[in-house]
């Protein structure tokens, strides 16, 4: 019976993953707006009611897309916390993965991605003496498909790329997503009695991640990396020039991206101060 249990527990458990991926994806822009596009299809007779839903997914791409909306909404999670000041110095660096792509063919070994950063911002900060430790946090979905590697493995094979010896690190496999890089990350902290932790993940994702670990009886100090707005780039977002209002006023697949991210970011919080 227990295994009956258990077996009913891990699909529960993957169900339960499977929507919180899948059905956020009809809220971002470009996946409310084609749900509004096929409603349209379906109901085109109803002449009224299909333009409205057009109207709508128009508004989705042209809101979502353009760089005031996107850097705005980015920016206010990313200016949240400070870039890590000198001299401070911890137990442990915790990284959050998300950084890295897998050695799959036709790639030649390991390889980063937008949020690379992380990694190599680790690395740096271990070999200024910021903490002898460093935890890499990360595991695959089973459902994505398989993969030989956990981001946490993918990620100490750039860390030890960039100088960082393998004794120095600790790998958590185990997670498939930030909830989980808290919740088993937290237990490493606690079994080791340590109590300055520091956390690298991007900007964007550090308002929620410090209020996973903090949730799971951690406070950490944020090393935030991987800003994708800086204050120049914001300054210049208000430029009067004509050309620049026509370029951030007409949606960009790069801003859509953008938006998605934050909306993400935004969208896990609100879970997770429903479920408390």
């Amino acid at each position: 019976m227990d295994g009956v249990h258990r077996a009913q527990s891990e699909y529960n458990g993957s169900m339960t993953l499977f929507l919180s991926k899948l059905l956020p994806l009809f809220i971002y822009p470009v996946g409310l707006a084609g749900l509004l596009l096929l409603m349209a299809l379906v109901l085109w007779k109803k002449t009224n009611l299909t333009r409205f839903f057009v109207l709508i997914a128009f508004l989705a791409i042209f809101v979502g897309g353009n760089r005031w909306v996107s850097m705005s909404i980015v920016r206010s999670l990313e200016s949240r916390y400070a870039p890590l000041a000198e001299n401070i110095h911890g137990d442990v660096i915790v990284v959050l993965g998300g950084g890295t792509d897998p050695q799959q063919y036709p790639r030649p070994t390991v390889e980063v991605n937008g949020a690379g950063d992380r990694i190599f911002y680790a690395a740096s900060l271990y070999r200024l003496g910021v903490a002898d430790q460093v935890i890499l946090t990360g595991g695959n979905i089973e459902w994505q498909g398989e993969v030989s590697s956990t981001p946490a493995e993918d990620m100490a094979v750039l860390m030890r790329f960039s100088g960082v010896p393998s004794d120095a690190l600790i790998l958590q496999g185990e997670s498939a997503n930030t909830a989980e890089d808290a919740a088993f990350s937290a237990q490493i902290i606690k079994e080791n009695g340590w109590q300055r932790v520091i956390l690298v993940t991007s900007a964007l994702h550090m308002p929620r991640s410090v209020a996973l670990f903090k949730e799971m009886g951690v406070e950490v100090i944020p090393a935030p990396t991987d800003f994708i707005i800086t204050d120049q780039a914001y300054a210049d977002l208000f430029s009067s020039r004509w050309e620049n209002i026509a370029i951030n006023l007409l949606p960009t697949a790069s801003s859509l991206k953008s938006t998605t991210s934050a909306l993400k970011e935004y969208i896990g919080m609100l879970v997770n101060t429903i479920g408390d």
